[in-house]
């Protein structure tokens, strides 16, 4: 299997969900104040002939961005306590390996299909923008066996790692969201960490799935998230952040 799934997009098959969050995320760090600093969005969207013509929401924008802060918390806090190994599940055109203050020994894998972590390291690389911590781009195609390419490109399942799916589960089938979790949790040694977003209407609840496999879970709505970061609470935003500990 691969963690991403869609249509061939604008240009070197990006799709256009990942175009709307880099779009949403190129607004909000250009406001001010922002909630997040990102210094090469730009360079990814002129690169990618997506159609700016037509403005995003304040939603969408809002939503992104306090999405975004928080994951970046959960990276910050996760390499402050001492895991080194990283793995962002689709991260599309987001910067983190980057724009991260990340500590020496920092290890990111992004597993994503290989045209996006082509596109991203050839247009960053272009800018003579350089990773802040050690960057491994694991490509996978649909079909492929995303956990067989990462432990290829030199993770240990047997050392602590943090995992990140942001936006993910909810783009995916019930039974793929399922093996993912699956995969994570059997490739997760024992102080590993995981943040993902989700909602209420999926049809495992992640909180409790983590929690019977024995993670310390905490959840919170995206109403609190967007409260606690000074936004507009969307209506129809029913979106739910958990991040949890392997016990």
């Amino acid at each position: 299997m691969t963690v991403v799934d869609g249509d061939a997009g604008v240009r070197a098959g990006i799709d256009a969900e990942v175009l709307s969050v880099a779009l949403a995320r190129s607004s909000e760090a250009s406001s001010r104040p922002p909630l997040f600093t990102d210094p090469f969005v730009r360079s990814l969207l002129d690169a990618s002939a997506a159609d700016e013509s037509v403005p995003q929401s304040e939603q969408i924008v809002d939503h992104v961005a306090a999405r975004t802060k928080w994951f970046d918390d959960f990276f910050l806090a996760a390499s402050s306590s001492g895991i080194a190994q990283i793995v962002v599940l689709s991260p599309g055109l987001d910067t983190r390996p980057w724009r991260l203050p990340w500590l020496d020994d920092t290890v990111i894998y992004e597993v994503d299909r290989p045209e996006i972590l082509e596109f991203k390291s050839r247009i960053l690389s272009g800018t003579g923008a350089t990773p802040t911590a050690r960057y491994v781009p694991v490509p996978v195609d649909r079909g492929t066996d995303w956990t067989k390419a990462l432990t290829a490109s030199g993770f240990d399942h047997t050392d602590p790692s943090a995992w990140a799916a942001e936006g993910l589960l909810p783009a995916l089938e019930p039974d793929t969201s399922d093996h993912l979790l699956e995969r994570v949790d059997l490739y997760s040694a024992r102080g590993s960490r995981i943040a993902v977003e989700t909602t209420p209407e999926a049809d495992t609840d992640v909180s409790c799935w983590l929690c019977a496999r024995h993670w310390e879970v905490s959840v919170t709505p995206a109403e609190d998230l967007m409260t606690r970061y000074h936004r507009a609470v969307a209506a129809e935003d029913h979106s739910v952040f958990v991040d949890a500990r392997k016990l």
